[in-house]
């Protein structure tokens, strides 16, 4: 039997891969901006067009077939060929939609700044903004479902370009009568004491609490984002490092919460600009890095070369 590619379109892939991806068609559906029946009817084709099976669907959700892997993973090498092929169009500049997302960390706090930056440099250019964990964003860069990702370093090397941004402190936040707010200087070791609050799993900033918190013991409760880690605090229920962006504007609490610096300048994060090597617009992004680093926020510090 002789195939043709009459019948398959890029739109097709892209629908599949979403569903591989969320593991879910209403999820899917969502993202590619199309109902859930049509998206279904759809892929039903396309693995009629293929002869064979992309997906089990049962009781207990979706699950990709051995044959749909290794279909899929071509899929989305055709998804990120077309994208390049677009970009290559455009000459490889900023002069269209930019796809960027950044850690859920950074990205309430950064955001909002960035896009003041952008818009008076670039008034022409349309951002795509999300956010989510590291592991999941540069999931998302690599498949070339985005285009740029904010993140802490370090990063995987493989297949990704890196520039720093700034460097941007961590604060100790405690409740105002926790021994740790009447100490004169506050050092690292002073942390190890009982009551350490975590972000869960799979957030960056966890793993860096962690490595900097040597000796304390951490709770039990963990905090879902910077919002509920400050909420716990501001309740009393310990104590954590925050990014100091995340502090910025917050009400004055002076009489619950203490916010103090830390001595050690390795108490903080570099933030740096991500994106896949092989894009052509690589040298429009080295520019953007470029120009993000010399604007930075009120509060951070130039990365040292």
């Amino acid at each position: 039997m002789t195939l043709t590619l009459g019948g398959l379109s890029l739109r097709d892939l892209e629908y599949a891969v979403a569903v591989a991806q969320t593991k879910h068609f209403g999820r899917a559906a969502d993202r590619c901006g199309v109902s859930q029946p049509a998206l279904s009817e759809q892929i039903r084709k396309l693995e009629a067009l293929l002869g064979a099976p992309l997906f089990e669907r049962g009781r207990r959700g979706v699950h990709v077939t051995e044959q749909g892997h290794a279909l899929l993973i071509r899929a989305e090498r055709v998804l990120l060929e077309a994208h390049s092929l677009l970009d290559m169009a455009h000459g490889g500049g900023l002069v269209r939609t930019i796809r960027l997302a950044a850690i859920q960390t950074l990205g309430p706090y950064y955001l909002p700044f960035l896009v003041r930056q952008l818009r008076a440099a670039h008034p022409d250019l349309v951002l795509r903004l999300a956010e989510g964990q590291t592991d999941f964003l540069l999931d998302e860069l690599r498949s070339g479902n985005c285009d740029l990702v904010l993140a802490a370093h370090p990063l995987p090397d493989e297949g990704l370009t890196t520039a720093p941004l700034f460097r941007e402190k961590f604060v100790l936040v405690c409740p105002a009568s926790h021994k740790l707010a009447s100490l004169p200087m506050l050092r690292l070791p002073d942390l190890a004491s009982e009551g350490l609050i975590l972000l869960e799993e799979g957030h960056c900033l966890r793993d860096q609490a962690l490595s900097l918190c040597t000796g304390a013991a951490p709770q039990t409760r963990l905090a879902t984002s910077v919002e509920t880690l400050w909420h716990m605090i501001l309740a009393g229920e310990g104590f954590s490092l925050m990014p100091a962006l995340s502090l910025a504007g917050r009400p004055g609490m002076d009489d619950l919460v203490s916010c103090r610096a830390l001595a050690e300048p390795e108490a903080g994060r570099t933030i740096v600009l991500a994106w896949r090597s092989t894009d052509p617009r690589g040298s429009a992004f080295t520019a953007l890095a470029a120009l993000l680093s010399s604007n930075r926020p009120t509060g951070t510090d130039a990365v040292s070369a």
